[in-house]
């Protein structure tokens, strides 16, 4: 009979932990005040999620994030990112999201109504869109 052989632990950093949906959670708010967002708009940017989960995440609990939210988050530092790269650090940067742009896939809306739409995919759609656009 051969011996069981034992699959050593896995060196990979989970991202289903309660610490990282702390930390993505205190990215999202932090970016959510850079864009002046409302908490109506912030709730459609996490998937829709109720007032009392909203107000939950707001005091920023260790907690395990679901694999969509998790994502959208994701996209969102992505954007995040690029807006950086291609304006720099300043708060004009932070209000292209809000300006109407002629260019697909917004068709003359802006980035924020166009991930207000509420899919993963919109926030997908803007996230790459920026990061054609920074090369």
């Amino acid at each position: 009979m051969a011996p069981h052989s034992r699959t050593a632990p896995s060196t990979r950093t989970s991202v289903d932990t309660p610490r990282v949906g702390q930390v993505a959670l205190k990215f999202f708010f932090r970016l959510a005040e850079l864009w002046g967002l409302t908490p109506e708009q912030q709730m459609v940017l996490l998937g829709g999620i109720g007032r009392s989960t909203y107000f939950n995440y707001r005091k920023l609990p260790e907690v395990r994030l679901g694999r969509d939210l998790l994502e959208r988050i994701s996209h969102l530092m992505g954007i995040h990112k690029s807006l950086r790269i291609l304006f720099g650090d300043s708060p004009s940067t932070y209000d292209w999201i809000k300006r109407p742009n002629k260019a697909a896939p917004f068709n003359g809306d802006s980035a924020l109504q166009r991930m207000l739409a509420g899919s993963l995919v919109d926030l997908s759609d803007v996230n790459r869109y920026l990061a054609a656009q920074r090369g």
